[in-house]
């Protein structure tokens, strides 16, 4: 059941919102190459190699085109709820055409789109994990691992919330300083600007809990591969052999 005070669906289902966010995909990329090139090379596939991979809260594919710009043979599955986002998708993944496909998922729902094939090579999802309620932060982990192959990774990319207010300071004190306008920004944050933010970080979490609930589906090798300050990419591996 979707909390009554959780605007993510009418936020991502709303055009304008969509549009907005896919006119500023290029710029968030570029701030992001680093990070989704990383999660593209943290995939156990040699350069040439055909798989496929799911991309969970796909959005307009962000994930998905540093996955697919950095194997030329795989395949990739967009999974969203939005079928704005979708759309505006379809436009951003055009140099891709024929190598990918959306499906409609809402990632609250347990009830997986049949035409999601397991078992999966890979997982990835970037940005949409912290939108869920730790219940079913759990209850996905376990249901994506459960959709690998033995050795499938998972690698999530995700923003994270800090421990306790010190160390929320010491990121916030130096998030500034990357972004000297970002205390101006905070205090006049729009109508719009705000709803979203409290969307943003209405459930999210702090790091160490994630890694635990990662272990206790059944993840091995479970790592924080990057890290700075309320930023992450994290995730493991399907076990070669099932988990008693």
């Amino acid at each position: 059941m979707r909390d009554p005070a959780d605007t993510n669906a009418a936020i991502w289902k709303s055009a304008e919102v969509a549009r907005t966010f896919a006119a500023m995909a290029d710029q968030r990329e570029r701030e992001r190459r680093e990070q989704l090139l990383l999660v593209a090379r943290l995939l156990p596939f040699g350069r040439n190699e055909t798989f496929t991979f799911l991309d969970l809260g796909a959005g307009t594919g962000a994930a998905s085109r540093a996955v697919l710009s950095e194997f030329p043979r795989a395949t990739a599955i967009l999974a969203d709820f939005s079928k704005e986002m979708m759309a505006e998708g379809a436009s951003s993944l055009a140099a891709f055409a024929g190598r990918y496909r959306y499906v409609e998922f809402d990632m609250l729902s347990s009830e997986w789109p049949a035409d999601v094939p397991v078992p999966l090579d890979a997982v990835v999802s970037a940005l949409s994990i912290h939108h869920l309620p730790d219940a079913r932060k759990r209850t996905i982990f376990a249901e994506i691992r459960e959709r690998l192959k033995p050795n499938g990774w998972y690698i999530n990319y995700d923003p994270v919330r800090a421990p306790d207010a010190s160390i929320e300071a010491v990121w916030e004190r130096v998030n500034d300083v990357y972004d000297p306008d970002g205390p101006n920004k905070r205090a006049h944050r729009t109508l719009q600007e705000q709803a979203r933010y409290e969307n943003h970080v209405r459930y999210m979490i702090p790091l160490a809990p994630q890694l635990e609930w990662l272990r206790d589906a059944g993840f091995t090798n479970v790592d924080v591969f990057w890290k700075r300050l309320d930023w992450v990419i994290y995730g493991g591996s399907n076990p070669l052999y099932s988990v008693p």
